[in-house]
């Protein structure tokens, strides 16, 4: 083996933004297997109250940051309803990925919602300009095919456990292209915008869109809970967990974009197989170790492979040199501020 090479190799692709990165990306990694964690938790107790358990995030969300705000006396730069709809978008993905916990295992969700992997690269694509190599492409689509095991053994080859798993891997696909709009719409707006103001908005309308859609779906759900210590806590160690995500997640998206965010996110179903195996004392089926071994290799590839996006021309003052167009209706202080 030439190690002189790999050393070379290794300079020349690992840079100390990178590392930053990693580990960046890694901690988001380990709050988001704590979000699932507590939220297979919460199901395993026996509560199916997916957007309750989420409007207490956005409620903190909303607290937290909008206080920020208001203490810096800051107007919004970006209009009402781009936050509702990334809002909007926002509460659907949590809704069907805590929902899919009913009804799959933890190793099964954590594995299938990956697939914002996929979705994520489509949408920056067609709406950010961004462009991947086709060596990026090839890894992720390694990862997309090692996450079709788990549909593999959750249709009856290894079981994957859970009352209805095959419902419940349709609903976190499902879920996952609400996360990936939401990823994508959060990586404009904090390249863009204010870091601050956009995690305060997605509280904002993310509790608002909670609001309305728990009263027409989850009020029978709520008055059947005989909470109990053991739920409450769940829902507090939800709540924290997805506080710390909600936080982290924007510096990991304004460096890497939507598609590495999401990448280095995979690791978390490592953190969920750990979980299955010492805390519910089940066994893991052989074929998600298969899966994971594949996706591990879709990463690596991807992440020694990047490429800088492609500038698109942007829709005002004939500029060029602009990664991403600015949205109507922006004003020219604005402009000039972000441009200085």
């Amino acid at each position: 083996m030439n190690w002189v090479a790999i050393s070379s190799w290794l300079r020349s692709h690992v840079t100390l933004k990178t590392l930053y990165l990693l580990l960046l990306g890694q901690l988001v990694s380990f709050v988001l297997a704590l979000m699932s964690f507590t939220s297979s938790l919460i199901a395993e107790l026996g509560v199916d109250a997916p957007i309750t358990q989420t409007s207490f995030n956005y409620l903190l969300l909303a607290l937290v940051y909008g206080g920020i705000l208001l203490y810096r006396r800051q107007t919004p730069l970006v209009a009402w309803y781009w936050y509702l709809i990334l809002g909007f978008v926002d509460v659907q993905g949590n809704y069907l990925v805590n929902k899919a916990f009913q009804f799959s295992s933890i190793t099964s969700v954590t594995l299938l919602d990956c697939w914002t992997i996929a979705w994520a690269i489509i949408l920056t694509w067609f709406f950010l300009g961004t462009r991947y190599s086709i060596w990026q492409l090839f890894g992720a689509v390694l990862c997309v095919l090692g996450l079709g095991l788990v549909l593999l053994s959750d249709a009856g080859v290894g079981g994957g456990g859970g009352s209805r798993p095959l419902l419940g891997d349709i609903l976190v696909v499902a879920g996952t292209l609400f996360f990936a709009m939401s990823n994508v719409g959060e990586e404009f707006f904090v390249k863009k915008k204010d870091r601050v103001e956009v995690v305060c908005m997605i509280g904002v309308y993310g509790l608002l869109v909670s609001v309305i859609q728990l009263s027409i779906l989850e009020l029978k759900s709520l008055e059947s809970v005989k909470w109990s210590t053991d739920i409450m806590l769940g829902f507090v160690g939800y709540t924290i967990s997805s506080f710390m995500f909600y936080t982290l997640a924007p510096f990991v998206l304004k460096l890497s974009g939507a598609a590495m965010f999401n990448l280095s996110l995979l690791t978390s179903d490592m953190w969920a197989v750990v979980f299955r195996i010492f805390i519910y004392q089940q066994q893991v089926d052989w074929l998600y170790y298969i899966a994971f071994a594949i996706v591990v290799v879709g990463l690596v590839i991807y992440s020694t492979t990047d490429k800088d996006p492609v500038p698109i021309p942007a829709l005002e003052n004939g500029s060029h040199n602009v990664q991403y167009q600015m949205l109507d209706g922006e004003n020219v202080a604005s402009r000039d501020e972000l441009s200085g």
